[in-house]
Order: structure tokens, then C-alpha cells, then sequence
């Protein structure tokens, strides 16, 4: 289990756009649970939309994508690298996430060659898919 601190030192988000607030499961570098807690306070939901707050759909892939980097540099041989994003495939959304919610985002490694990771994503709101698909990022040195 790693609290926000701790995910801090891990991936180099910060607030506005740290989505995870802590992880709840990790295999280092095979899966990893995380959670983000919704709240009416995020800044997005001032224009996103007013009368009709709905977390953006590319915020809930970025948080995907935040647990899925999170996995991948525990190892490490990752330690000290960025990942950025390099594909995004087959990504769905099944249900609105709103202030209240809490995202419950699982990923898992499909692959990891050489500098490219591969995982698969889904975030959920209770036991219901918000959103899934696969996404791939490049590790790539900060210096």
C-alpha cells in the first residue's frame, strides 16, 4: 500500500493533476489497484460542466495511466524515469463518474520490452466499469 507521499516519490505528478490518491494493491511491475477520490473541489468540474459536473473522460484515462505507471516504475531498472504516453487502444466509457465517486482504477502489465509498457486499465465506481482499455507509454530518462 502507498499513500500520496509516497506516490509522489514514485511518478512526478502533482496537484492539479496527481489523479491517484493512494494505491490500496501493488505487484511491483506485474498489477497495481489505486484509488482517486472525487470531490466537487477538483477544478475541473468549475467548467466541466456547470449544473452537470462529470469528471472528463481524458482525466479518468490519465489516472488509468498513472496506476499503470506507477506498476511499472517500482521496478527498479525504472526508478528515476518518465513514462509518457505513446498509444491508448480500445479505451471505453460505460459509466459517468461524479463528485462523490470513488474511482477504483486496476491495471495490469501486459508487456514490458525494452522501454515500452503495455497495460491493460479499467476504473470502476462501485463494482461498475467507468471506463477501460489498453494503454502504452514510453519510459524515458528525466535527464
Amino acid at each position: 500500500m502507498l499513500n500520496n507521499v509516497e506516490i509522489q516519490k514514485i511518478i512526478p505528478h502533482r496537484y492539479p493533476f496527481l489523479l491517484v490518491d493512494k494505491i490500496v494493491e501493488l505487484e511491483e511491475g506485474k498489477r497495481a489497484v489505486g484509488i482517486k477520490n472525487v470531490t466537487i473541489n477538483e477544478p475541473f468540474f468549475q467548467g466541466h460542466f456547470s449544473g452537470n459536473p462529470l469528471m472528463p473522460g481524458v482525466l479518468i484515462v490519465e489516472a488509468m495511466a498513472q496506476v499503470g505507471g506507477i506498476t511499472a516504475m517500482t521496478l527498479s531498472e525504472n526508478k528515476g524515469k518518465l513514462g509518457v504516453f505513446s498509444g491508448i487502444d480500445k479505451v471505453r466509457f460505460k459509466k459517468q463518474v461524479r463528485p462523490g465517486d470513488t474511482l477504483r482504477i486496476e491495471t495490469e502489465i501486459i508487456t514490458m520490452k525494452r522501454n515500452i509498457v503495455k497495460t491493460e486499465a479499467a476504473a470502476y465506481v462501485d463494482d461498475e466499469i467507468a471506463c477501460k482499455g489498453v494503454l502504452m507509454f514510453s519510459l524515458v530518462d528525466t535527464e
